[in-house]
């Protein structure tokens, strides 16, 4: 296979993002091989497929059982061997939040991870114990000697250098203490951010900004949307970037860049 592109977006809507040109602005400009998306807030039904089969992509969706909520969407020109709509716990699998695909070596995995609303309780201990299944599931795969691919709207930013205000962020969820030390739990079962590791320095680089003030304008922003990498695909990892100037969402899209063997 060769250098292989792939992408993730919290699209917060994308019969919006449609509606705007925005989605298929950005689709068709990028083409990337493989593209996850979040918070879809819709159904097969309501999305013309024509918007990306003229492109050449596959669509696998997760729809939440709640209309107008979360749903994942999974794009790509590459026949996966396998998709998985999930992590098998209908607590989550009912506000559809991921979707797996097996591409042979590795498997892909786009995700939604809750919010954990504005403090402490329930929808925050939802959350955190979504981390932990989550965790589970992906050291499962690795454990059965597959490479993973997991990307998406983590809702945490892991360090000061990822949000603009971090005082401000540490009133609410999303950069809470124990939030960040899930992210940590990541790293030190040796999955890698990958944009930090390519960027270490990268400074005033986020992937979401609050409407309020023109807070985008003035890239007062979150850098919570990642790609992670299993320890094993490093190697192969030869680019990873946010599109901080892409429009049609409060998030933008990020992605990678892996140079693969043929035989993957």
């Amino acid at each position: 296979m060769p250098e292989l592109t792939i992408s993730s977006w919290n699209i917060n809507g994308i019969r919006a993002a449609i509606k705007t040109g925005d989605f298929q602005g950005w689709l068709a400009s990028s083409r990337p091989d493989i593209a996850g998306f979040q918070e879809v807030k819709a159904t097969p039904g309501q999305v013309d497929p024509a918007h990306w089969e003229a492109l050449g992509y596959s669509a696998w969706w997760h729809t939440a059982e709640r209309p107008g909520y979360s749903g994942a969407l999974l794009l790509s020109r590459i026949p996966p061997r396998s998709v998985t709509l999930g992590i098998g716990n209908p607590d989550y699998d009912r506000e559809g939040r991921v979707i797996q695909a097996d591409f042979g070596d590795f498997v892909v995995i786009t995700s939604y991870f809750p919010n954990g609303g504005k403090g402490p309780g329930e929808r925050l201990d939802f959350k955190l114990a979504f981390f932990g299944h989550f965790l589970d599931h992906v050291d499962a795969l690795r454990a059965a000697g597959r490479e993973v691919v997991f990307m998406g709207d983590l809702n945490v930013a892991h360090r000061e250098v990822d949000l603009a205000r971090p005082e401000e962020g540490a009133k609410g969820t999303g950069f809470l203490p124990v939030e960040r030390a899930r992210l940590d739990e990541f790293v030190a079962h040796g999955y890698i951010d990958t944009y930090r590791a390519l960027h270490p320095d990268a400074r005033d680089v986020y992937t979401y900004w609050d409407a309020w003030r023109e807070r985008r304008a003035r890239n007062i922003g979150w850098r919570i949307d990642y790609v992670f990498v299993s320890q094993g695909l490093v190697p192969a990892l030869t680019g990873a970037f946010v599109e901080s100037s892409i429009m049609g969402s409060d998030h933008c899209p990020v992605g990678i860049t892996l140079s693969l063997p043929s035989s993957s």
